[in-house]
C-alpha cells in the first residue's frame, strides 16, 4: 500500500503469507463467551476509544469499517475509530519509534490491521503485547483448514487474529476482452495485441509487487527454490525469465511502461474510466463487488492465472503498548464474529472472503477459496524482486 523511506523498507514492507490448506493440525482453542475472564474484559471495554490503523484506500472498506464502528459502540460500549494509513508499516514504524523511545503505555495505536513482513518485524522487535487469541471467543469458529497458524512463514502465536483471505486476480472487462489471459505468455500476447490497455501498480506498493511474485511463479519451471532463502545465484538463475518477460511486455502497457500507477485504486479507476481493459485486484470478490455498486463496468469479472492465484491470509494485532487493550480484544472479537464475517464477505459490502467455517456462517456466504490457491514465496524473494525491478525500470 503506501510509500515507506528506505531505511525501513527491509524490515517493513509488506508480504504475504503462502495460502495453502491443512496448515493447522488441530482446532483452533478460545474461551467460551463465558469465560470469567471475557466478561471482565467487556467490563474493562466499555467507554474505552479503540483507534484502528488499517489500509484507508478503498471506500468499500471504509465504509464496512463504519458500520464496524456502530456496531460495537451498540452492543458494547466502546468506539472504533478508523486511523487511515497509505500502508501499515507506516504504523510499524511509528511502534518502533515509541519503543526506542521508551513508550510503554498509552501508545496512539491500539489495533493493526497487519500481515506478512509487516508482522515479522512486530514480532521480531517485541512491538507486540501478549498472546491474545485465546481469550477471543469467536476464534473457536476459525477455520483451521486455512492458512491462519503461520504468517509468512512465521508462527502466529497468538499474537494476531485473522481477519480474511486474499488472491491476486484480474478485474477484467470482458467486453473487451473476449478471451481472458490466464498465463503469462498469453497475457503477454494479449498486451501486445491492445497496446495502453493493461498495466500494474509500480513496485513496491504491495499490489505491484504481488504481481511480480505472481508472474515469478507462473515463469519459473520449479517454484520449489522461491520457498527458501534467496541467494544470489539462485535469485539471477530463477528471475532470469521474468526479466526477459516484462521486458517485452513493458512497451505495451499503458504509458509504454514509462509511467506506473501509484497503486491499485488508480487501476481500478483507469479501468472504470476505460483506459485499461484489466486491473490487479488481491481480493477475488472486488470485481463482483465494485460491479454492483456501480465503480467497475457491468462486464468486469475476475479471474485467476491457470496455475493458480497467489493467496494469503490477513490478520489483526494489538501493540505491545495499546491504550485500550480490553477494548481491542472486543473489537477483534466482533470482527471474527459470524454476522461481521458474513458482511465482510458479501459483495454488496465488501466481499473480503471469510476466516470462518461455513457452517459458522449463514447459508450463501461467499467461500474464502474462489481460486486455485499458490503459496507465497519466501520474504527474501519479495525483498530482491523489488530492489532489481527499481534498479531496471524504477526511473
Amino acid at each position: 500500500m503506501p510509500k515507506i523511506s528506505a531505511l525501513l523498507r527491509t524490515l517493513l514492507r509488506p508480504l504475504q503469507l503462502a495460502a495453502l490448506p491443512l496448515l493447522m493440525a488441530g482446532p483452533l482453542q478460545a474461551a467460551p463467551a463465558s469465560d470469567p475472564q471475557w466478561q471482565q474484559t467487556l467490563e474493562e471495554a466499555k467507554g474505552q476509544s479503540v483507534y484502528f490503523n488499517a489500509w484507508g484506500g478503498s471506500p468499500e472498506i471504509n465504509a464496512y469499517l463504519q458500520w464496524a464502528s456502530g456496531e460495537v459502540q451498540r452492543q458494547y460500549g466502546v468506539k472504533l475509530v478508523q486511523v487511515k494509513v497509505d500502508d501499515i508499516a507506516q504504523s510499524v514504524s511509528q511502534l518502533l519509534a515509541d519503543r526506542q523511545a521508551g513508550k510503554q503505555s498509552g501508545g496512539p495505536i491500539d489495533l493493526l490491521w497487519v500481515n506478512g513482513e509487516n508482522f515479522k518485524a512486530l514480532k521480531e522487535q517485541g512491538l507486540l503485547g501478549a498472546p491474545f487469541t485465546q481469550e477471543l471467543p469467536n476464534m473457536a469458529l476459525v477455520d483451521g483448514q486455512l492458512p491462519v497458524s503461520e504468517d509468512f512463514t512465521v508462527p502466529v502465536e497468538g499474537l494476531e487474529a485473522p481477519w480474511g483471505i486474499g488472491q491476486l486476480n484480474l478485474m477484467v472487462n470482458e467486453d473487451e476482452v473476449k478471451t481472458p489471459p490466464t498465463s503469462a505468455a498469453a497475457l503477454l500476447a494479449w498486451a501486445k495485441a491492445h497496446p495502453g490497455r493493461f498495466t500494474y501498480p509500480k513496485p513496491p506498493q504491495f499490489h505491484g509487487s504481488s504481481f511480480l511474485k505472481q508472474m515469478l511463479l507462473e515463469l519459473t519451471p520449479d517454484p520449489a527454490p522461491l520457498y527458501r532463502e534467496a541467494t544470489d545465484a539462485e535469485f539471477q538463475r530463477q528471475t532470469a525469465p521474468l526479466w526477459a518477460w516484462l521486458d517485452a511486455l513493458h512497451p505495451a502497457l499503458w504509458r509504454k511502461g514509462k509511467l506506473f500507477p501509484t497503486g491499485a485504486a488508480e487501476t481500478k479507476q483507469l479501468l472504470d474510466d476505460g483506459e485499461l481493459a484489466m486491473a490487479i485486484s488481491f481480493n477475488p470478490q472486488e470485481a463482483q463487488s465494485s460491479v454492483q455498486n456501480g465503480t467497475l463496468p457491468a462486464g468486469v469479472r475476475a479471474l485467476a492465472m491457470e496455475k493458480g492465484a497467489l493467496t494469503n491470509s490477513h490478520f489483526l494485532a494489538i501493540p505491545f503498548n495499546a491504550n485500550a487493550r480490553a477494548g481491542a480484544k472486543v473489537v477483534a472479537n466482533f470482527l471474527l464474529s459470524p454476522a461481521a464475517q458474513a458482511r465482510k464477505a458479501d459483495p454488496a459490502f465488501w466481499g473480503d472472503p471469510s476466516v470462518l467455517r461455513r457452517d459458522a456462517l449463514p447459508q450463501g456466504t461467499a467461500p474464502a477459496l474462489r481460486f486455485k490457491a499458490q503459496a507465497e514465496p519466501h520474504p527474501s524473494w519479495q525483498l530482491r524482486l523489488e530492489a532489481a525491478w527499481a534498479e531496471r525500470y524504477g526511473q
